[in-house]
């Protein structure tokens, strides 16, 4: 093993002044060195980091490298397993076991029939603000309430209790409670689906939960699914359409791009915002990669974000451009774990800028926008206050 390999010594906590929409910098010094770095994880226990473009979707093929929860080796203690249907941080065959019961329903022949409800949703929101009057705060006037009432609709989470739900499992995402509040706000959302599920079971409606409900799959299997579809469904998105903005506004000329056309910047935004920003995977076995050796039980952290913006696979890459041709990134993951709500997430973005920008053409930001930290499990935004003249 070369004794020459870059180290970072933890995960930077802060994004460059001035530039919020490009890696820390820590991180970007790294992948000039090359794309795997030494690390050492937040506990203590030394492992690698990936921030190249192709080293990254290498090491996500590869069935070498577990995602299995239960396996990360972080520190000196022992990592629960992933509760019964969570698959996203399971293997082969559980993980297939699980995802084969949803992927029939999240095809983007199923997305597209979605589109015409996504549309009323989105000008339901545009008509509130509308109503209201400028100023707003973007966050929870247009990015919040869009993906959580279609996520909520399709899982079957009744309307009146979507706003409780949402704080929920915000509090678990954020990075900024304490550990008490974080387990509070984790059993109160398990609580509660477990009543759901029991209601589905009782009465179905029209939904996946129902859906599921008359298959041979346990209570707390139904449970974990529900968790890992909400959470994912409520906080990536929302961060998207919010931070998304944020960066049209900061770059006139690429908003009135995707103004003409709103389908042609959804890719790129994907790509250079990169909000899911990090997922790690442990080594089966000594595995070669780039010209290391990782050793069997090691645990690496892949930065999705520093990958994305890696010159070696994109022109740029730290400039926002929608009309980019050279695309493909990492923003959804890549292999068998890459995310089953992509089609979905695509579909609210395309209704919902489009919608924001033909209904507002001379929105502006109204004062400063508040990030949410660096430590935070989803990057994105606290607040974007905006204001409009009609």
């Amino acid at each position: 093993m070369s004794e020459s390999v870059h180290t970072v010594a933890a995960m930077p906590a802060a994004r460059p002044a001035g530039c919020p929409f490009d890696p820390p910098p820590e991180l970007t010094e790294a992948r000039r060195h090359g794309p795997i770095s030494r690390f050492t994880h937040s506990h203590g226990r030394p492992g690698w980091l990936v921030t190249g473009f192709d080293l990254v979707r290498a090491v996500l093929t590869d069935p070498r490298f577990s995602a299995r929860k239960d396996l990360l080796n972080v520190g000196d203690f022992t990592v629960p397993a992933a509760p019964p249907g969570e698959f996203l941080l399971t293997d082969e065959p559980e993980h297939g076991y699980y995802r084969k019961r949803l992927q029939g329903r999240f095809t983007v022949r199923r997305m597209r029939l979605l589109t015409e409800r996504v549309e009323q949703v989105t000008a339901d929101c545009l008509d509130a603000m509308e109503r209201t009057g400028p100023p707003a705060d973007l966050v929870t006037a247009f990015a919040k309430p869009i993906p959580a009432i279609v996520i909520c609709e399709l899982l079957g989470v009744p309307y009146a209790d979507r706003g409780r739900f949402q704080e929920q499992v915000e509090a678990f995402m954020s990075g900024e409670v304490t550990e008490e509040e974080l387990i509070a706000a984790y059993t109160a959302t398990t609580d509660y689906l477990d009543e759901l599920v029991a209601a589905k079971r009782a009465h179905p409606t029209d939904d996946i939960l129902s859906e599921l409900t008359t298959g041979d799959l346990s209570d707390e299997e139904l449970r974990g699914m529900s968790l890992l579809l909400l959470a994912a469904g409520l906080d990536t998105t929302t961060n998207m359409l919010s931070l998304g903005t944020y960066a049209l506004l900061e770059n006139p000329a690429q908003l009135a791009a995707l103004r003409a056309d709103p389908d042609r910047g959804v890719e790129e935004l994907l790509r250079y915002l990169t909000v899911a920003k990090t997922f790690m995977r442990t080594a089966l076995e000594d595995v070669e990669l780039g010209g290391q050796t990782i050793e069997a039980g090691t645990t690496l952290v892949l930065s999705y974000h520093t990958a994305n913006h890696d010159p070696e696979r994109f022109d740029s890459p730290g400039t926002l451009d929608v009309a980019r041709q050279d695309g493909g990134h990492l923003a959804f993951g890549h292999g068998i774990h890459q995310c089953l709500g992509q089609q979905l997430a695509r579909v609210e973005m395309r209704v919902a800028f489009g919608a924001l920008l033909d209904r507002f053409p001379r929105l502006r930001q109204a004062g400063p926008a508040v990030l949410r930290p660096e430590t935070a499990d989803i990057f994105g935004m606290k607040s974007l206050p905006v204001t409009w003249t009609p």
